[in-house]
């Protein structure tokens, strides 16, 4: 194994330090940029001439580095098959640079990044992982700021067209010595899913009045999803049918798998109302649960001050498990995040908290049940409910963000060549095209442009929401988080343990921080073992007190509610819609 990193490592150097040869010729770099722009990348938000003008500074740029083969990875989503299978066949014809862009899934994109990391090793030129990870960067010392980058070494080939103000997500990106460590490729949020037809429907909505006393709706709170979900799991027509089939006011899966942990990872915490209000995650204490002190991260459970096993903690895995067991079809509880995600779209499920956007595109489909003949949905998607110890100023939801990454380990060049192609894949001329292929928006201008405000009624409130302001109470994990591979596997662990009633909702959150305390201590160790590890923002645990203490403090953690149900609260979907095209 040791040879065989070290051929990996001369390999890697030698491809570098070799001036690459090719018989590209810039005439044929222009037919194709002239080709691609009028087959392909159109619609646009910048007229064919200046996409034409951008396109030509890439070639220009690419110069020093045709003919070098650069090796990329992302996740395996619609929008970077796009990329693998299109936009990189693109780059090479109008560079000259030939690229590899591998799919594969997303825990072994954290592995190979991993181990490029651990080994020094040159695995892949660039990554497009999580900004979830922004945390572990910022503190680490493997990551190349791009700050850094577009200032000094990748100035040269740092597009003049790049308008990072442009991009949506770059606050998540940002680390807490606001340097930029990553530049987003691809954006979806976990929304509310339900079916507009159902919701709408005259008679259903009677029904609804006459069982609960309030108007059928979007809900505000979780009082109000948990009616609606046994609404049509047990009321609707009198036996939980419609059209003689047996629907289900609830959907979600429970296997223990790593995707369990994204669901709960993901914000639901959050939406409970765990944590501190800010934007974009929590302060002090982060949807997590985990309290910071300046950057610091001081610790996890009650007793150092966090939140993850608080009353609101144990309250938001307590009510995911009573509805999947009590609403959602029996299989769910078996399935993983891929299972569970298609399964609206086959017509039986009336609504779902926690749906990622990601599916938009398989859900909008001709032919399925949850589409029109004219293609409009019968569903709709709004802001999740939110839980009883939320508050004003609390996130809402998660929204994820794939992201460029660079890496020190990479030999110069092949960055330099990487760069580009991560630039070129994110830029105008082909991101308008890339948001209509995966509906994974990175930039204000596409969600503006005309080609969505024409076509908004295909894609269920979708636009709406990304054209709002509410959209940015939907962010990822944050910079409280200080080792995201680490502490991220220990929730599918725990959260699996509650769905099978091997412990109780208590023991699974106290279980969780103590395990998060646990590896907290340990990168304090290293701060102190292995110097300039994560430097001021490294972790040093608040010795423990009684929970009471923090109980008594303002903000998180906060005490167990007298009643964690409240009163239920609906909207009417139009108005609110009306109100966000407003820019309310």
């Amino acid at each position: 194994m040791g040879a065989a990193a070290l051929i990996l490592v001369v390999a890697g150097c030698t491809q570098g330090a070799d001036k690459p040869t090719s018989d590209f010729k810039e005439a044929d770099g222009r037919a194709a940029a002239q080709r691609w722009v009028s087959e392909e990348f159109t619609p646009s938000t910048l007229s064919k001439d200046e996409q034409l003008a951008e396109m030509e500074w890439f070639m220009k740029a690419a110069a020093p580095y045709r003919g070098m083969q650069i090796n990329v990875v992302s996740e395996t989503i619609t929008t970077h098959e796009y990329e693998s299978r299109q936009l990189a066949k693109a780059f090479t014809e109008i560079t000259g640079i030939q690229i590899k862009h591998d799919l594969i899934q997303e825990g072994d994109v954290i592995e190979k990044l991993q181990t490029q990391i651990q080994g020094d090793q040159n695995i892949y030129d660039a990554y497009v992982n999580d900004s979830d990870l922004i945390g572990t960067h910022s503190r680490g010392d493997y990551v190349l700021p791009l700050s850094d980058y577009m200032a000094g070494e990748g100035k040269n080939v740092t597009s003049p067209t790049l308008d990072l103000d442009d991009f949506i997500g770059i606050s998540f990106t940002t680390g807490p010595d606001k340097k930029i460590y990553q530049l987003p490729d691809q954006q979806f949020a976990n929304l509310y899913w339900f079916r507009y037809d159902w919701f709408t429907d005259p008679d259903i909505k009677k029904q609804f009045k006459d069982a609960y006393g309030y108007d059928l709706g979007v809900p505000v709170n979780w009082a109000a999803y948990e009616d609606i979900a046994d609404f049509f799991t047990n009321k609707v027509n009198g036996d939980g049918t419609i059209d003689g089939k047996k629907v289900y006011g609830h959907m979600d899966y429970g296997r223990k798998d790593p995707s369990l942990g994204w669901r709960f990872t993901d914000s639901w915490l959050s939406m409970a109302g765990n944590g501190d209000p800010g934007i974009p995650n929590g302060l002090p204490v982060d949807d997590w649960g985990i309290r910071v002190e300046n950057c610091r991260p001081v610790g996890s459970s009650v007793t150092r001050g966090g939140d993850t096993n608080g009353p609101a903690a144990v309250y938001s895995l307590t009510k995911y498990v009573d509805w999947l067991k009590k609403y959602a079809p029996k299989e769910a509880a078996g399935m993983n995040f891929s299972e569970a995600g298609p399964v609206p779209a086959q017509g039986h499920i009336a609504q779902q908290i926690f749906w990622y956007t990601s599916f938009t595109a398989d859900m909008t489909k001709p032919g399925l049940s949850v589409v029109n003949e004219d293609g409009t949905p019968r569903w709709r998607i709004a802001p999740s409910p939110h839980g009883a110890y939320w508050k004003e100023g609390n996130k809402l939801g998660y929204q994820d963000a794939g992201s460029w990454t660079l890496l020190k380990s990479t030999p110069q060049d092949r960055r330099a060549a990487a760069w580009l192609y991560a630039q070129f894949v994110t830029s105008k001329t082909v991101s308008l095209k890339k948001s209509i292929v995966g509906l994974t928006f990175i930039r204000d201008s596409d969600i503006r442009s005309d080609y969505f405000a024409e076509n908004s009624e295909k894609y269920g409130g979708l636009i709406e929401f990304y054209g709002s302001p509410a959209r940015k109470q939907w962010t990822p994990t944050g910079t409280n988080v200080p080792d995201y591979p680490k502490l991220a596997q220990l929730w599918w662990q725990n959260v699996a343990t509650a769905v099978t009633g091997e412990t109780t909702a208590q023991q699974s959150m106290d279980n969780l921080a103590k395990q998060q305390d646990d590896i907290l201590s340990r990168l304090e160790r290293l701060s102190r073992s292995r110097e300039g590890y994560g430097g001021q923002c490294a972790p040093k645990l608040n010795p423990e007190r009684d929970a009471q203490y923090w109980y008594d403090q303002p903000g998180a953690p906060a005490p167990k509610l007298t009643d964690e149900r409240g009163k239920p609260e609906t909207l009417d979907y139009d108005k609110l819609i009306a109100t966000w095209k407003q820019g309310g």
